[in-house]
């Protein structure tokens, strides 16, 4: 018996990138990242990530920069209550900047028809505000426009290369630079 495995081969026994004898391809990050968040996030009482990563959608873009959910709080003992939804609804944590604490707590039976919408059941029946800072979420820089005089000059220099993303790629990265070399020029 070996203990070497052959390059085809996990250490769990079946092939690498998937199902054994099937087919298998890339995953897409979102997925991989789902499956390692997954249990965080039971913890905080979220079954998904989905109303995290669609607060802007349900609250608005503007006040979901100054507030996010922090947990849903689940009662401890299922009741069935007779009203045919099938028992208690959850409560939602929301963590807002003081500022806005009043807006939000006006909103408060719009948010919890939003999220009870957006979920297709009556999951949250109620929204407990907690007043605090909120960690602002890293905003993606604008590119900025390139000079076409710079993009043709970065094209004749980098000349022929086969893959078509990769010179585009190459292409605005020369122009950039070439841009950048220039304003030095003329601050000089």
């Amino acid at each position: 018996m070996s203990l070497a495995l052959k390059p085809s081969e996990s250490k769990t026994g079946g092939k690498v990138g998937g199902k054994a004898g099937g087919k298998s391809g890339p995953k897409p990050l979102a997925e991989l990242l789902e499956t390692c968040l997954q249990p965080i996030m039971a913890a905080q009482g979220f079954a998904s990530t989905d109303i995290i990563t669609g607060w802007p959608e349900i609250i608005g873009d503007k006040l979901a920069e100054f507030s996010r959910p922090v947990k849903i709080e689940w009662p401890r003992r299922r009741t069935y209550a007779d009203d045919g939804q099938g028992g208690e609804a959850a409560t939602l944590v929301l963590k807002v900047e003081s500022a806005f604490a009043l807006d939000i707590q006006h909103m408060v039976p719009v948010l919890i028809e939003r999220v009870n919408a957006r979920y297709g059941w009556r999951c949250i029946g109620k929204i407990v505000i907690k007043q605090g800072p909120v960690p602002k979420q890293a905003h993606k820089p604008q590119r900025r426009t390139l000079d076409p005089a710079m993009i043709e000059q970065a094209s004749q220099r980098i000349g022929a290369i086969e893959d078509a993303g990769l010179r585009e790629a190459l292409v605005r990265l020369g122009a950039g630079i070439l841009s950048d070399g220039h304003k030095k020029d003329k601050t000089a």
